[in-house]
């Protein structure tokens, strides 16, 4: 096979390959005993009451719900199954096989942005937590004092999450060159291995243990009060309920129920138990928590009129200032094997892109071939006409990959992703299914600065990889902008291409953009809450998620959404504390 020819396959295929693919281990203890409060849906009451009803039970609701049922009865609603004895979610090996799963059963759910981005939602206890590459990093001191929060309490939230799921990751050979090649080219200084926010390089926490065990914010339940908790899966929510609390002259909604249905479509309803102080909180993503307010009659009138959806409040914020962090990555094989390895070195330049990578050697897993969530059966040939999207085209597709050399399967990438971001899309409802995903727009490099940023990311990483520090793990043969083009031509997203995209950056860009599952938006503080993450207009509702932030926090959000359902929690019971004590 000559060379261009392999590396011309490799290209094609090793983009997923490396990033997607599944190994067989040995799961970790099964959990599910260790949580007696955790039940299907379906064995639910029909009718039941509690202090806190929380909807999602991801990476902020797990914390939220384990902080408040300490003093209070809590429900909390997860929509997905438990994650606990799924290998492929446990263990670091298999990163990325959820991801490709598109059964109704996989706890990713695929959507594909109006931009023609391939993304994931969660849809599993522990939520994105439980899908993603495990990077674990704490937002900035600059970012907390913007946003407002409590220095003291934000700091001890932090330590409350490290102590069940945050490690120092092992940092061998391929991760060292990364992090060597970054100091090289300037990204100073190297600041070691840190959970803070520095400018410069250093090596991130990780989610993923010693022994390369996947820890989510489902562990964090190990804190809840087994007696006043209780935690439903497979409990898909409608709707919230609301009544009129008159005050003087006005009127304002207040939430005081739910109706979900369990996985055999039986409907259910959980309300509020009596008390000012009870309330609903809706913690159920970025996608999820907007999508929902909207079903229960909170968003713009003349959207929710074409749905015939009863208004309870014309908000037409919610839904808007929609942001998902663009990700570009430069795949380079490599002339040696490599350790398999996500997230660890992270290189945090001044002006505003950070730099990350991850390798891989012989990802084809023991039986099989699993391509990801590029894989032929379920992404690339959404590009090709439906006739000619057949089973026999797509079992070509696939076995063209099974006959890839080994050596197809070494190398890794380094990527970049840029701050923030500054452009800013919104999302709409596509049906009043509570299932289904709403449609969604980023807006990618849609403001040029967003594009700026990019370039000049994509330009520190050519320099990297032109480095000294990363001259082993490089064929000296190839240039870098023939690396470009052969990641352009890799099918990372449904856009159009364009020839040549080595010469310029820009081009690189906007044909490469992928998703690095980092959306936020939609139920913005100062927009659609307050800062108590309150419902603006409505009463007895927050919403305590990442869907609240106006800028993604960090190298990795997922550090500071834990982060936040503690802290949130803490604030709540501190604030019925002193409520308690002045009557």
């Amino acid at each position: 096979m000559s060379l261009v020819f392999w590396l011309w396959k490799l290209t094609l295929f090793s983009l997923a390959a490396i990033l997607f693919s599944p190994k067989q281990c040995i799961s970790q203890k099964d959990t599910d005993r260790k949580y007696p409060f955790m039940q299907n849906a379906a064995s639910a009451p029909s009718v039941s009451y509690y202090d806190y009803i929380i909807i999602g039970g991801g990476t902020a609701g797990c914390p939220l719900a384990a902080t408040l049922s300490q003093n209070h009865t809590v429900l909390l609603l997860e929509r997905g199954g438990s994650p606990y004895g799924n290998p492929n979610i446990t263990n670091l090996s298999a990163f990325g096989v959820p991801l490709a799963d598109t059964s109704p059963s996989s706890p990713a759910q695929r959507f594909v942005s109006e931009d023609g981005v391939l993304n994931s939602r969660a849809r599993v206890l522990g939520g994105g937590s439980c899908l993603n590459a495990g990077f674990y990093t704490r937002a900035s001191p600059h970012y907390v004092r913007e946003v407002g929060w409590d220095g003291k309490l934000v700091n001890e939230s932090y330590k409350w999450v490290e102590r069940v799921v945050a490690f120092q990751p092992p940092v061998r050979q391929w991760q060292s060159a990364v992090r060597d090649g970054l100091l090289e080219v300037g990204v100073l200084p190297y600041n070691g291995f840190t959970y803070d926010h520095i400018y410069g390089t250093k090596i991130g926490g990780s989610i993923f243990d010693q022994n390369g065990h996947r820890h989510t914010a489902a562990d964090l339940l190990e804190y809840a009060n087994t007696n006043t908790i209780t935690l439903l899966l497979h409990a898909i929510v409608h709707r919230i309920l609301f009544t009129t609390n008159k005050d003087g002259s006005s009127s304002r909604p207040v939430a005081h129920g739910v109706v979900f249905k369990d996985d055999r479509g039986r409907e259910h309803r959980a309300y509020l138990n009596r008390g000012t102080r009870n309330e609903i909180i809706v913690s159920a993503g970025a996608l999820g928590s907007p999508q929902l307010l909207m079903l229960s009659g909170i968003g713009a009138a003349h959207h929710l009129r074409e749905h015939n959806i009863s208004l309870v409040l014309d908000q037409p914020l919610v839904g808007q200032g929609m942001s998902d962090n663009p990700m570009n990555a430069i795949f380079v094989p490599s002339p040696q094997p490599v350790e398999v390895s996500l997230i660890q070195v992270v290189g945090i330049t001044n002006f505003g892109s950070y730099i990350e990578a991850a390798s891989g050697e012989n990802f084809n897993g023991r039986s099989r071939r699993d391509f990801g969530m590029f894989s032929p059966k379920i992404g690339q040939f959404s590009k090709l006409p439906p006739k000619q999207r057949t089973p026999e085209a797509i079992a070509k597709a696939i076995e063209r990959m099974e006959r890839l050399d080994q050596e197809a399967f070494k190398g890794g990438f380094l990527l970049e992703k840029i701050m923030g971001p500054i452009s800013r899309g919104h999302l709409e409802l596509q049906n009043t299914d509570p299932n289904e995903n709403p449609i969604v727009t980023f807006n990618y490099f849609q403001d040029p600065r967003d594009l700026e940023m990019c370039i000049q990311g994509i330009s520190t990483i050519e320099r990297v990889i032109n480095s000294t520090a990363f001259s082993p793990f490089k064929y000296n043969n190839m240039s870098v902008s023939m690396l470009l083009n052969m990641t352009a031509n890799s099918p990372v997203n449904l856009l159009p291409k364009h020839t040549n995209t080595g010469r310029s950056l820009a081009q690189f860009c906007r044909d490469t953009v992928m998703t690095i599952w980092h959306y936020h938006g939609g139920c913005q503080v100062g927009r659609v809450v307050d800062s108590n993450y309150k419902v603006l207009g409505i009463d007895a509702l927050r919403v305590i998620d990442g869907s609240t932030f106006n800028y993604s926090p960090g190298t990795n959000p997922q550090a500071t959404v834990m982060m936040l359902g503690r802290y949130m929690g803490v604030k709540i019971l501190r604030e019925r504390l002193v409520d308690d004590e002045t009557k």
